[in-house]
């Protein structure tokens, strides 16, 4: 009894998103520091895996658009918080910039989006979006997805510009996109939201958030090659 109160009172300390982070850290970390984002970082990613990846993410974006949609959604009818709605409301506007910028890169690497076809890994990464748009899942689950999502992107981009980094000139601009502490901030407000939520979730509710996060964290966004 000892232990479980002792766990239960970290938990409260650290927030149970830290506590997930800490028990999956191998996935976590294989998700984060995948071959693809150590290439970029190492400075040995070659120009077709780059455009590989810039394709398939495009078209994994355009499907993350009506997901993120879908969150807000279920912020605004099941959230007491109006900060919820604020903060992922900044998320969904960002995102037209972000397809614009894909655009910019596509004509810069040459890459016409009309003629990618997605690759499985990219179909089954869209699928599990759909599938969390239903009405039947509910917001904690959607905005565990979300936050998983977001920070694997963060904290693997920001690998890529710390000190030390041999990441092409050219690819700078990309990794700084995900990479900078803005969205580092704005992942930590997703973060503070889950915690803020998972406190008032039952036990069976919690293992079927953390199956989740496992699942998300297997899928491996990034790699998408």
């Amino acid at each position: 009894m000892q232990v479980i109160a002792k766990a239960k009172a970290e938990e409260k300390k650290i927030g149970l998103t830290e506590t997930w982070l800490r028990k999956h850290r191998p996935i976590y970390d294989a998700a984060t520091r995948h071959p693809f984002i150590l290439s970029i970082r190492d400075g040995t990613v070659q120009s077709h895996s780059f455009k590989t990846w810039l394709a398939q993410d495009y078209l994994f974006v355009r499907a993350f658009v009506p997901f993120v949609a879908s969150v807000l959604i279920k912020a605004c009818k099941e959230s007491d918080d109006s900060d919820d709605v604020e903060v992922i409301l900044g998320g969904m506007a960002s995102l037209k910039d972000e397809i614009l910028w894909f655009k910019r890169e596509a004509n810069k690497w040459g890459i016409s989006f009309s003629d990618v076809v997605p690759q499985k890994a990219n179909i089954n990464y869209c699928r599990l979006l759909e599938s969390l748009m239903s009405p039947d899942v509910d917001y904690t689950v959607t905005l565990t997805a979300f936050w998983a999502i977001e920070v694997v992107y963060q904290e693997s981009f920001a690998h890529c510009i710390e000190e030390g980094s041999k990441t092409p000139p050219e690819l700078k601009e990309t990794c700084e996109r995900w990479g900078n502490e803005g969205f580092g901030q704005y992942c930590q407000s997703l973060q503070k939201i889950l915690n803020q939520r998972l406190q008032k979730a039952s036990d069976d509710e919690l293992k079927r958030l953390k199956l989740c996060y496992s699942v998300l964290l297997n899928m491996k966004f990034i790699s998408g090659i």
